[in-house]
């Protein structure tokens, strides 16, 4: 009887951690990945605008990959995509609705014309190699997500994607629970599922919930309504309009991502609406506020965003004015709480009667809680488990929640992104570990910022710089011009002037002291170190702060003709 063939699951992104999921299913010959997303930056990270997986270890393996499977079209499943793509032609299987999503994300980075592009409907199977990938319809906060069960020379492998358990979805299309159940009968090797809501007790409401609520808070509401939420939950967005429809008001639709968004759903027949009801953003001033609903984005306070330039009277089209009724359909990502909360206040102090989540039942989640997760369980009954898509206390709770179950604790694994997972027959280890971590995005550079640009970044915010520039004369040490002392961040340089004089007169010692070493002269980095040092010790003395100090010498070499002078920086 011929051995099996090795299978190695790698997680590369999305454990112990919200976004930038992706993972890589291996055999000895084959290759093959699932969604390719990206993260929002963490507060410490200034200046980056977003975070993407490593992809070393697939570079370095690329002969091997055979194509890329995506579970749903949001950004933390498919961002990441564009910069992978530059350099990696592979096909990319997901639904219709996830590819025209991908598609106009790759339209916007002029790659949309070399990508293959392969639509599967939900049922459908694709053959790779040493693997066949089976697309399950699923349920989430956006259209056409699905899970997908990978059949491997080792067994079955089920990811469910992002999901929860909706009876009564707007499509009217509830998951395939079905056809898990029909895998489990079967036999499933490894589950891997979402665990975003471990720690929430019962069940998630149905989308169909928040319809009802908008119906009410329409029916009470006289002025101008304002509704943010997620751009991709084109649900959602259906039942706003519905809703206006029912209350003949007219639907603007505001800001980049939603006008997207709803512009590839309604090209695609997954939105409807009626004839008139959807108007230009211009025409705003044509209808009185009874009359309107603006959708919008800056459901979680983004800088940028319609809503937040709304409050805070940037906006170059809408004012918030006094008796609008503002709606934040949305629950606050993790990290994003400080920044809703400074929006709300904003539109409050504008006049607007702002209602949101802890307030009303204006949301509801895209992810299972705790009893969608034991079905699961139940219905697949897997032989190993790996909680997947979540922060390190989310995996631990869904763990929690399979041990229950009566899955034994040694078969379920708690991993890291870099951890490799590897089936060889009966044997199942995680011994190996490879290049795994995030790759920061700031502008057109991607990973050109580090960990030593983010210190000096957090250190310039936090504490400010001083910069010293001055002159020497390459023969004698002596000063030719300067100090002159710049500071930003730091103090105010006209109310600070003794202490502005008290630095250059530190410079000075720290200048003198290297000239009475005469054979250490021409060492700039000892003068550059010595008046860093010199200089820093006496702000911190006087201020208990700690700025960083950036001296600048330039070597002044004086020519014969005592006409020609050539300056050479010696930062």
């Amino acid at each position: 009887m011929p051995l099996k063939k090795k299978l190695r699951v790698i997680p590369l992104g999305g454990l112990c951690e919200i976004g930038k999921n992706l993972t890589v299913f291996e055999t000895d010959k084959d290759m093959i990945m699932v969604d390719c997303g990206i993260a929002f930056p963490e507060e410490d990270m200034p200046g980056i605008d977003a975070v993407i997986p490593d992809f070393t270890y697939v570079m370095e393996n690329i002969s091997k990959l055979r194509a890329i499977f995506l579970t749903h079209g949001h950004e933390d499943h498919i961002g990441a995509l564009p910069y992978f793509l530059k350099s990696v032609n592979v096909p990319i299987y997901g639904t219709k609705l996830t590819l025209a999503l991908v598609k106009k994300k790759l339209e916007e980075t002029g790659l949309d014309g070399s990508c293959d592009l392969q639509i599967v409907k939900h049922g459908e199977m694709v053959m790779k190699g040493d693997f066949c990938i089976e697309f399950i319809r699923s349920n989430h906060s956006i259209a056409d997500s699905c899970a997908l069960a990978i059949i491997t020379p080792c067994g079955i492998i089920i990811h469910t994607g992002d999901f929860k358990v909706d009876y009564t979805p707007i499509d009217g299309e509830p998951m395939d629970l079905m056809r898990l159940a029909e895998l489990g009968e079967k036999g499933v090797l490894l589950l891997m599922a979402d665990s975003t809501n471990a720690e929430r007790k019962g069940f998630t409401m149905s989308e169909s919930t928040v319809g009802t609520t908008f119906e009410n808070i329409f029916a009470q509401t006289k002025g101008r309504i304002i509704v943010a939420t997620f751009s991709s939950n084109i649900h959602r967005v259906q039942q706003i309009i519905d809703v206006a429809v029912k209350f003949n008001r007219k639907c603007v639709v505001c800001g980049r991502s939603m006008a997207n968004v709803v512009d590839v759903a309604l090209e695609i027949g997954y939105m409807k609406h009626t004839e008139g009801v959807l108007i230009d953003i211009e025409d705003i001033d044509n209808y009185k506020p009874e009359e309107l609903v603006i959708i919008t984005t800056g459901s979680q306070g983004e800088p940028m965003s319609a809503l937040t330039r709304m409050a805070v009277a940037t906006h170059r089209q809408i004012d918030i004015i006094e008796g609008d009724t503002v709606i934040i359909s949305a629950s606050p990502i993790p990290g994003n709480e400080k920044a809703i909360s400074k929006m709300i206040d904003e539109l409050f102090k504008r006049g607007a009667n702002v209602l949101y989540k802890s307030l009303i039942d204006v949301h509801v989640s895209g992810h299972a809680c705790e009893e969608e997760l034991k079905l699961i369980q139940a219905i697949v009954r897997p032989k190993y488990f790996m909680p997947v898509h979540g922060e390190y206390r989310h995996l631990i709770r869904h763990k929690n929640i399979a041990v229950k179950m009566g899955l034994p604790s040694e078969n379920v694994f708690i991993m890291d992104n870099g951890y490799v997972l590897e089936f060889d027959g009966d044997e199942v280890n995680v011994d190996e570990r490879v290049t795994a971590g995030n790759i920061l995005i700031d502008g057109l550079g991607v990973g050109d910022v580090g960990n030593i640009v983010l210190r000096d970044r957090r250190h310039l915010a936090e504490d400010g710089i001083i910069i010293i520039v001055m002159s020497v004369d390459a023969q004698t040490g002596e000063i030719y011009s300067g100090p002159e002392v710049i500071s930003r961040g730091f103090v105010y340089m006209r109310e600070a002037e003794a202490m502005i004089n008290n630095i250059i007169e530190q410079t000075n010692l720290a200048i003198a002291k290297i000239n009475s070493i005469t054979y250490k002269i021409n060492d700039w980095s000892l003068k550059k170190s010595t008046i860093k040092d010199m200089v820093h010790d006496y702000v911190f003395e006087q201020t208990k702060r700690n700025p960083m100090v950036l001296p600048i010498v330039m070597e002044v070499n004086k020519q014969s003709s005592g006409e020609l002078w050539t300056i050479q920086d010696e930062q």
